[in-house]
């Protein structure tokens, strides 16, 4: 998929979980402000944070509350990637008082989402900047929101891996296993993307030493060291170092703050960390309104 596709690709999913998650909240009207709040009514509504954390979704939350009236008008005190404290303003936005209401709580759940995301991704990137390491994302992302996951992790420093299926390759156990191995797994993917005029990185995971060896012999961009203790990366990155100094090397399985650190230390590319995204704690934003 070419770089133009790719945009147009991620803006029409951000679109449409935008459009789908307005639906499921407002379906066929708010009846409160319907029932309370007068149609030209104006005021301002101000998000702050109510906990210390990484702000992210400001342009996202813009874009909820122009889709409900673009006539609303939005001020993004801060930056996303920014570092807030409880109490700082992270957006204001003026406008209908009706319009306002109908478009908060989408609005901020999003923020809070994708700055509960960017939060989590900074104390891993700072845990390893003394390294030369990344840390990724994976897959694991609520569905119809990994447009929002993954830019998230990147506001908060980290690097997106894959963003689908589509867009390169992960050999993993199943197919290595289906396939009858790993090096006849890396032969077919080659002599796929080849017949196909594909260019595209090729990853496979490996499970053990063993594997390793065969994954390295068969020339694969990079390799997926999983669920390897401590102890025996190494081994593992040494071997690999030796034997294919141009094979990239990604850690993932059994990974948390409390030895991130460690593994970066051990000399690897990268490390991803599934829990980025699949296991999200939601920054605490709130909206109030001032009227004018």
């Amino acid at each position: 998929m070419k770089e133009r596709d790719f945009y147009d690709f991620f803006t029409m999913c951000r679109a449409r979980a935008i459009m789908q998650s307005l639906e499921e909240d407002r379906y066929d009207g708010d009846v409160t402000t319907l029932a309370t709040i007068e149609p030209d009514q104006v005021g301002f509504g101000i998000v702050r944070a109510k906990a210390p954390g990484i702000a992210a979704g400001a342009a996202v939350a813009e874009q909820v509350f122009r889709v409900i009236d673009p006539d609303i008008q939005i001020k993004q005190v801060v930056v996303d990637g920014a570092k807030v404290e409880d109490g700082d303003i992270l957006l204001e936005a003026g406008g209908k008082v009706a319009s306002l209401l109908v478009a908060e709580r989408t609005a901020l759940n999003f923020m809070q989402r994708m700055s509960g995301i960017a939060t989590r991704t900074r104390m891993y990137v700072q845990k390893v900047a003394h390294t030369g390491t990344k840390i990724l994302d994976t897959r694991k992302t609520a569905p119809g929101l990994r447009y929002f996951d993954k830019e998230a992790v990147k506001i908060g420093g980290g690097q997106n891996h894959r963003f689908g299926l589509f867009d390169m390759v992960l050999i993993k156990d199943n197919h290595v296993d289906a396939a009858g191995g790993i090096v006849p797994a890396i032969e077919r993917v080659k002599s796929y993307l080849g017949e196909k005029g594909i260019a595209m990185k090729i990853e496979v995971e490996v499970r053990s030493i063993d594997e390793l060896r065969q994954s390295v012999s068969a020339g694969p961009d990079i390799i997926l060291l999983d669920n390897f203790s401590v102890d025996e990366l190494s081994g593992a990155v040494g071997y690999a170092r030796e034997n294919a100094p141009g094979i990239l090397l990604e850690v993932s399985g059994n990974v948390g703050l409390h030895n991130v650190a460690e593994i970066a230390e051990k000399g690897v590319d990268y490390i991803s960390v599934g829990e980025l995204t699949h296991s999200v704690q939601a920054l605490d934003l709130s909206m109030s309104i001032r009227f004018a």
